[in-house]
């Protein structure tokens, strides 16, 4: 297991990190173009941050599939309580990343397929 983060700057960037993923609320995608940009400018200052970056994209990616499926599946009404369920789960994942990285612990995020290593 790696160890705590200690800098303060390191632990609020990989934070940021974790909070861009609510940009979705604001922008199409946002869940992704945020934790992206913050990643791609910051990853080779902080090493917290570029793991961070990349376990953020990996969850991001996943999830905007899972919704995608979701909302394909409105059709047959499942996708209805499907998107329910998953939105309210990634808001508390989201948010749960966030406290983590708040105090500079390395989060892993559950049911996540890692496409970035």
């Amino acid at each position: 297991m790696k160890k705590l983060v200690t800098n303060p700057d390191e632990k609020q960037w990989g934070m940021f990190t974790h909070l861009a993923a609510l940009a979705t609320f604001v922008i199409p995608l946002g869940n992704i173009v945020g934790p992206l940009i913050i990643y791609m400018i910051k990853k080779d200052e902080y090493e917290f941050v570029a793991d961070q970056g990349k376990e953020v994209l990996n969850f991001q990616i996943t999830w905007t599939i899972i919704f995608f499926i979701s909302a394909i599946l409105i059709l047959a009404v499942i996708g209805i309580f499907m998107l329910i369920g998953f939105g309210i789960a990634w808001l508390i994942l989201v948010i749960i990343g966030v406290s983590k990285a708040n105090q500079g612990e390395y989060y892993r995020y559950p049911l996540t397929i890692r496409f970035i290593n």
